[in-house]
């Protein structure tokens, strides 16, 4: 296990409207407000069209195949995260979450796409560190890394 040390810096409450992608938007403010680290929080509605990726597909052989689900209506949707920027600066947010309707859930990554419905609620709480980053694995997704001894 590796590990780093942060400390707390800023705190931000995005209010994120109908139709907008859920992590370029996180990642646009991130950049525009110069933040490197943070662990993000979302709730409000994921609308029809959202993709979530639900797992690897099997049997696992080699490099890993994605499996997707598309959200075939407006769902109810909370997702927690962080945000760490590339070895370029560039803030990523990777973050796990599940989206709901009629008592079937949908749980999984929310990188290939979340659509606001309604109204998206986030913080971002800024964590201040020099050393994590994400770096891409041999599989062409974006890990942390700790570069500390």
């Amino acid at each position: 296990m590796n590990f780093s040390e942060c400390t707390p810096g800023r705190s931000f409450i995005l209010k994120l409207s109908p139709g907008e992608i859920l992590h370029e938007q996180i990642e646009k403010f991130a950049l525009s407000n110069n933040i490197h680290s943070a662990r993000v929080h979302a709730l409000g509605g994921a609308d029809e069209g959202s993709v979530v990726v639900c797992g690897p597909k099997i049997p696992i052989s080699g490099r890993v195949d994605p499996m997707t689900v598309t959200l075939d209506a407006p769902m109810e949707f909370v997702g927690t995260g962080t945000i760490l920027s590339t070895e370029d600066g560039v803030p990523m947010l990777h973050m796990h979450g599940s989206c709901g309707r009629e008592g079937r859930s949908i749980t999984g990554c929310m990188r290939s796409g979340i659509i606001v419905w309604l109204v998206m609620e986030v913080i971002i709480e800024e964590l201040l560190t020099d050393d994590v980053v994400r770096s891409m694995d041999d599989n062409g997704f974006f890990l942390i890394d700790i570069l500390k001894d």
